[in-house]
């Protein structure tokens, strides 16, 4: 076995727990004193999880620069235009080498939804400073997501109360 200086994490799949499980890692690498950052893609600053509220607490840094589900936009262009914003938040972050850990909450949308080239994705991981781990999340990753991922784990729905018309609870979904 041997160690290196960084490693990728993917959380994928359609089961629920993809950034929950990504957010464990946060709260981890914060109690090991590494810088960490969180850029979510989707969700905005309206959104008001719990995570959110911890990172908040313990001065985690953290970017909501999405506006939502991209079925409930009333301007895709706005939407499309904040995901690639996104993403150059990202990459700035992930090559600064001010971080131990780079979380990029549902980064798999911005491919799926064509507003980012996932070329330009892959070539931002890889290129990290060196000692920049990263935890990717979002259904539909892309094979390329998955190639350059050192381990990844798919999410596999069971079953979801959400199904039978319950609503998301707070403090279980957000």
């Amino acid at each position: 076995m041997t160690r290196v200086d960084s490693i990728v994490l993917l959380n994928t799949g359609e089961g629920k727990g993809k950034s929950s499980a990504a957010f464990g890692i946060m709260v981890r690498s914060w109690a090991r004193g590494w810088d960490v950052a969180v850029i979510q893609f989707v969700k905005g600053g309206k959104w008001k999880i719990g995570e959110r509220k911890l990172a908040d607490q313990i001065g985690i840094e953290w970017h909501s620069l999405g506006d939502g589900f991209t079925w409930e936009s009333k301007d895709l262009d706005e939407t499309a235009a904040k995901g690639r914003h996104a993403f150059e938040q990202a990459k700035a972050k992930l090559a600064s080498g001010n971080y131990e850990m780079v979380i990029l909450d549902e980064i798999t949308y911005i491919v799926k939804y064509g507003w980012v080239p996932i070329d330009e994705v892959v070539s931002a991981v890889k290129g990290r400073a060196p000692k920049t781990n990263v935890v990717m999340t979002g259904r539909y990753a892309p094979q390329e997501l998955i190639d350059i991922a050192d381990t990844v784990t798919e999410m596999k729905k069971i079953k979801h109360v959400y199904d039978t018309g319950v609503k998301a609870k707070k403090g279980i979904e957000y």
